[in-house]
């Protein structure tokens, strides 16, 4: 069994800096339903601002449901460091979504001093055959807390 890290922020405070630093991300409804220090899930609204012509979920908005629970689950981490920053996303479309709620789940890779990877699949309320989406990513840590 996976040893936990410990946890810097709880949900409520990871839901709060999220609405408080990123007013911007508003539209697409984003709730941190759940953090254990291992994993983090992000749910998401769908509306006509995330849908593309076809009438299915946009690629843009898997990408920012992707970096915002990988971006959450590292501070979940290390605590409220809002300069952590993405270096690399990698993203694999794998089902087409339907124009329903959608859910991120976050698993750290590895956590280094200045760098950490992080896995993100990402799930459709209406797919129950596993992962619309998957996506890798990379964050740099800001060396005043790049403790590992």
């Amino acid at each position: 069994m996976p040893t936990l890290l410990p946890v810097m922020m709880t949900v409520p405070e990871l839901q709060t800096f999220l609405l408080r630093e990123f007013p911007q991300m508003a539209p697409m409804n984003l709730q941190v339903q759940s953090f254990d220090g291992a994993l983090l899930r992000l749910g998401c609204g769908i509306g006509e601002a995330q849908l593309r012509p076809g009438g299915t979920v946009s690629g843009p908005t898997m990408m920012a449901l992707a970096d915002c629970a990988a971006y959450l689950l590292l501070l979940g981490q290390i605590g409220p460091v809002a300069l952590a920053v993405t270096t690399n996303l990698n993203i694999n479309f794998l089902r087409k979504p339907e124009p329903v709620g959608m859910y991120a789940d976050a698993r750290m890779l590895k956590r280094g001093k200045t760098l950490a990877i992080m896995d993100v699949g990402i799930f459709s309320e209406a797919v129950q055959d596993g992962p619309v989406a998957h996506a890798t990513l990379t964050y740099a840590i800001p060396p005043a807390r790049n403790a590992a």
